[in-house]
């Protein structure tokens, strides 16, 4: 009798066709974008050899480089917030017993990625907008607040999956040896979910470092964060300086979410 074979997806007609046209959509654009950011042409159709021109034109940008600082401080000051709060969320969520209401907590902690990003961004337009009123702050106070929201979620699975997958024999050893809550936290705990921590970390820094929705719906004058910026400049007029902001922002995206995967790839 012939030995039956498994099933594989990669088996039936015309997966490979599928996945290579699935692939070439999400990819050459951005393939594209890369090149025609080294386009020595005044406009983005039309290639005219290549240059770093738009490069050393976006470097030189001063609204480029305010908005850049801007977003730099906006993504850093919400991921630690943001990490802060789902690190103790995960502590509090996997290092107890099972408790009444702890469904309802998960699903408050994820609600920002259940909820499409334009009904928080309108949300968060309201409350801002009373409590500027009452108090006349217009700082970047409110746009840190509202990305550290967002990002709490994207910070919180990570930590919550490293807690989930490590041993409890030390944490309990450290208790036998009549070590206080607080010093297994800081000599066993933390050191051991470190690697999660700062994978959260990041990944809320890119989230908000990316964010255009609630940047736009939450922003006041003067407060354009880097992709806001870019936004602004493809509705008066597109030019090679977009597309090299765009490939330096991929690259920094890139090269976080590479530290990223390298932090919580499994290990043996």
């Amino acid at each position: 009798m012939a030995k039956r074979k498994d099933f594989s997806v990669t088996r039936l007609p015309g997966f490979a066709t599928i996945a290579l046209t699935a692939f070439v959509a999400l990819y050459l654009p951005i393939v594209t974008l890369v090149v025609y950011s080294f386009n020595g042409s005044e406009t983005v159709a039309i290639w005219g050899g290549f240059s770093l021109r738009w490069y050393g034109i976006a470097w030189d940008n001063t609204q480029v480089q305010e908005a850049t600082l801007r977003s730099l401080i906006i993504a850093a000051s919400a991921a630690g917030i943001a990490t802060t709060v789902a690190t103790m969320a995960a502590l509090a969520t996997t290092r107890t017993g099972r408790f009444k209401g702890e469904t309802l907590i998960y699903v408050m902690i994820n609600q920002p990625l259940m909820v499409p990003e334009i009904v928080t961004a309108v949300a968060l337009l309201i409350v801002f907008a009373a409590v500027k009123v009452a108090t006349g702050y217009t700082g970047l106070g409110y746009l840190i607040l509202a990305h550290a929201a967002f990002c709490i979620p994207f910070a919180y699975l990570p930590i919550r999956a490293r807690l989930e997958g490590m041993d409890l024999s030390l944490e309990i050893a450290a208790s036998d040896l009549y070590a206080t809550p607080w010093q297994t936290f800081r000599r066993v705990t933390l050191p051991l979910m470190m690697p999660g921590v700062i994978a959260g970390a990041m990944l809320a820094f890119v989230i908000s470092l990316d964010d255009v929705i609630i940047t736009e719906f939450v922003k006041s004058a003067g407060q354009d964060t880097l992709p806001t910026y870019m936004l602004g400049q493809l509705r008066r007029a597109v030019t090679p300086e977009v597309n090299a902001i765009s490939t330096a922002l991929l690259g920094l995206t890139v090269l976080m979410l590479t530290a990223f995967f390298i932090l919580t790839r499994t290990r043996d």
